[in-house]
């Protein structure tokens, strides 16, 4: 059987091939459809090789089914694919509803092809709510099969008809065969007036799209008038005038027409889009939009007649606008514009060459800012919390300042002298920000960028050679920092707790503080110019490259993770390090830490660490001044010797031994013997009893006499003793402390003994005895003071009697400040009697007397 381009039968088939057909045809039951043996189901070719099986009262008619040409080019390519020879069945005994839902997700095309292959599926594929949008957009359709495809289809609701021949006519046949129509798209062809004549009757249309058309002939004007239209769209259009009279428009988009005039009569427009009508006059234009007090939305993007006059009728008339496009528009020579309390408004496009300032406050709605001007040179935005989108480009402007827009999404600069940025407190800004301010970014000369507690922030990746100052304090949420600026001298990170991977390579910062980072596991710093680094508390840190050949000071305490390789390379590459903090460190093993490189170091702190051997110290750090040993509980009792025995550290002046395991005999020799001393630390050290200064001095005096030059060098040190503090709080097992005039601690101006609970005697003769503190001994019983200048006295929470008080400081004839709280045996009575023996104090602080 052949089937034409409409669907007709070529010619008739046999008596005999019918028989046949028959004989060959497998009906199982009556209530069954045929099924058919296809070899080819292209309608516009010879169907000699095809078996069509069909019910005896079934009749292929043509009447209205579609020409094939409108389905297009692949009408009947769909056949095509099938192999001479191929025995596949095709079945079409599916019932009606089953056919009915597979050709509902059918386009117009597929239908125009299932039509053609039996009066079953032709039946169903009609079916009045299967199509409800013709799209003959670009095919060459002809009035007659327009006709027939609405007749097919009166129920459509759209139909695109742009491009096809005639879309005049076309557009008029919609009109009046699609009774339900509410969509319709033409363009690209001439539409003439009674096409606008017949659209005022078509009732239902809701939506009526020109594109690319030339309206109306010559110069008459051309009129739009319909009561129920919500969508016009005339774009790239040619006309002489348009009148638009539609009182339930809501959008009207005339983008690219050609007109030089405009009249709207459209009282509920929320939407004009007139964006590049260079043509439509300044008039037409505040004509409009005073005829339009509803209006929502403005684009006059390219208006190049729009002036200063046009803005303020928009800003008097417009009160209910929320968007507003003004880009290339020459005439408009606005410098300053401010907006407050614009709650409606949401968005703000102006791309004003003349314009200088702009300021935005308490504008709660508004979400979207794009600026450009060469001459803008001041931005104020404030209170404005629903900001999501900023986009500025200027050539002027040199500080930026959106704190707290915590909605802040997307920010684009092209700013080229752009130096100061402070986004503080956006908190949904993410990582892609630091393209804008990195190297080919649009900042250029940016010096300055703020970004604290922006907690959207991850990983930070800067590369600037322009930046000088970067914050990102609070922003909690940062795992990695790399940064890649040479001339960053400022980044402070408190509260970037979750930090472990941080790079500064290179970059110019002076000094750096990543202590308490506890996450930090991964650092890398080169800078020339730095010189304090601290890493206090990163006790994670394995893997530290540190190459800056100015440091001084390095503080690595509590990096318990840190390599005795990393400190070797660290020291290597930093040879000017004169403070260097290590404690507790395991990389400080037994044998120590090398220092060799390290030739000007003054200040070691070994503090809590397995330090057992001192020599590699003591060789090599000939400049130390300030040694820290606290809790070294595996140091030997001979390690100390060298300093006072082989005059090792010669510039050594303050030692700490507190918390150590030292013996009394080590620490009574160390302070007879090694005068050069000033400051001296014997905190918690519960080998050490009482400190008796005179027993030591005997015995000192008398090992000089009987033995040779060496212990005669000994009593040369002793003689030129330089302590000037001494501290031994908290050592519980020191009972008496006597220092008189023969130990000459002549500089001796500071001595604590607090929390020395078992203390009960003080001997103390020192001239120039400053400070003494006998804080929370409570045994204490006798007190002995010879110091002429002390001015200091603290006894708070001691257990010893006014009656000793008063005769401890009968000396102390220039004390001032005298602490007696939470004493229980000092009365009232006795602070007068001691005020009155001392008239040189001044402040008296007593738990008991609180008026004294």
């Amino acid at each position: 059987m052949d089937t034409s381009l409409d669907g007709e039968p070529s010619s008739p088939p046999s008596k005999s091939s019918m028989a046949i057909d028959r004989e060959n045809c497998d009906v199982a039951t009556p209530n069954k459809r045929p099924k058919i043996h296809s070899f080819s189901l292209n309608s516009g070719t010879n169907s000699g090789k095809e078996t069509h099986c069909l019910a005896p009262e079934q009749k292929v008619g043509c009447e209205d089914v579609p020409n094939s040409s409108v389905a297009g080019k692949d009408a009947s390519s769909s056949s095509d694919n099938l192999i001479a020879g191929d025995t596949r069945e095709v079945w079409v005994d599916a019932p009606d509803d089953v056919l009915h839902k597979v050709f509902s997700f059918l386009n117009l095309i597929d239908l125009c092809r299932a039509a053609q292959v039996c009066r079953q599926w032709r039946h169903m594929s009609s079916s009045n709510d299967l199509c409800c949008y013709m799209n003959f957009e670009n095919r060459r359709i002809s009035e007659q099969q327009f006709r027939v495809m609405c007749r097919r289809y009166p129920n459509a609701t759209g139909v695109n008809v742009y491009g096809t021949p005639a879309i005049n006519l076309l557009g008029k046949n919609a009109f009046s065969l699609l009774r339900n129509l509410e969509i319709l798209t033409l363009g690209k062809g001439d539409l003439f007036m009674p096409f606008f004549k017949e659209l005022t009757d078509c009732q239902t249309l809701r939506i009526l799209t020109i594109n690319n058309a030339i309206l109306v002939d010559g110069t008459r004007p051309l009129f739009i008038c319909h009561d129920r239209l919500h969508d016009l769209r005339i774009m790239q259009c040619v006309m002489a005038q348009v009148n638009i009279s539609c009182p339930k428009l809501d959008t009207l988009s005339m983008r690219h027409s050609n007109m030089p005039n405009a009249v709207l009569n459209c009282p509920l427009l929320r939407e004009l889009d007139i964006a590049h009508c260079r043509q439509l006059t300044d008039a037409a234009i505040r004509s409009a939009v005073i005829s339009c007090p509803l209006l929502e939305s403005l684009d006059m993007t390219k208006c190049s007649t729009v002036g200063d006059e046009t803005l303020r009728v928009i800003a008097i008339s417009c009160v209910y606008i929320r968007s507003l496009v003004l880009s290339c528009c020459p005439n408009i020579a606005l410098r300053v514009l401010e907006l407050d309390k614009c709650s409606s408004l949401t968005s703000l496009s102006l791309d004003l060459p003349r314009l200088q300032s702009i300021r935005l406050v308490n504008c709660s709605e508004f979400i979207e800012l794009i600026l450009s001007s060469s001459v803008l040179s001041s931005i104020n935005v404030s209170d404005c919390p629903s900001l999501q989108i900023i986009d500025i480009r200027s050539h002027a402007l040199k500080k930026l300042v959106l704190q707290k827009q915590e909605k802040l999404t997307m920010l684009a600069l092209e700013c080229h002298c752009l130096q100061e940025v402070d986004l503080s407190g956006c908190k949904l800004l993410t990582d892609s920000i630091f393209n804008v301010f990195s190297n080919g970014g649009g900042c250029p000369a940016l010096r300055s960028l703020a970004l604290d507690s922006c907690q959207s922030l991850t990983a930070v990746s800067l590369s600037s050679t322009s930046i000088r100052s970067l914050t990102l304090g609070g922003c909690r949420g940062i795992t990695s920092l790399d940064l890649s600026c040479p001339y960053l001298e400022h980044v402070p990170l408190d509260g970037c707790d979750d930090l472990e991977r941080a790079l500064f390579s290179p970059v110019g910062l002076k000094s750096l503080n990543l202590g308490l980072f506890p996450k930090l596991n991964v650092l890398h710093v080169q800078a020339s110019e730095m010189v304090s680094l601290e890493l206090k508390g990163c006790g994670v840190l394995s893997e530290a490259f540190i190459d800056c050949p100015r440091l001084m000071s390095l503080d690595a305490s509590f990096c318990s993770q840190l390599k005795e390789d990393c400190l070797f390379a660290t020291t290597s590459c930093c040879p000017l390090i004169e403070s260097l903090v290590l404690m507790c460190c395991p990389a400080v093993g037994l044998d120590g830490l090398s220092l060799r490189c390290l030739q000007n170091l003054t200040y070691l702190d070994l503090s809590h660490t397995f330090l057992v051997n001192l020599q590699p110290v003591l060789d090599s750090c000939f400049r130390l001044k300030v040694l820290k040993l606290q809790a070294c509980k595996y140091l030997s009792e001979t390690s100390l010797e060298p300093l006072y025995k082989c005059n090792a550290l010669p510039a050594l002046n303050e030692l700490d031994l507190s918390y150590g395991t030292l013996c009394q005999s080590a620490i009574e020799e160390l302070l007879a013997c090694c005068g050069r001393l000033t400051h001296i630390n014997l905190n918690g050290c519960v080998n050490m009893h009482d400190l008796d200064w005179g027993s030591q001095a005997e015995k000192q005096n008398q090992t000089s006499t009987s033995h040779g030059p060496y212990d005669s060098k000994l009593k040369n040190v002793q003689d030129d003793r330089l302590l000037q503090n001494l501290n031994c709080v908290a050592c519980p097992n020191i009972k008496k402390v006597v220092i008189p005039p023969t130990a000459r601690c002549f500089h001796l101006s500071s001595l604590n003994l607090s929390l020395s609970s078992n203390m009960k005697e003080v001997d103390i003769s020192c001239c120039n005895l400053l400070i003494l503190n006998l804080s929370n001994c409570g045994s204490l019983e006798v007190l002995n003071l010879d110091c002429p200048k002390l001015t200091t006295l603290f006894l708070q929470s001691s257990n010893i009697s006014e009656e000793a008080v008063e005769a401890g400081i009968m000396q102390c004839n220039m004390l001032e400040s005298f602490d007696i709280r939470f004493c229980p045996k000092i009365s009232p009575s006795g602070l007068g009697r001691i005020r009155a023996k001392c008239p040189s104090l001044k402040r008296i602080f007593s738990s008991l007397a609180p008026g004294w």
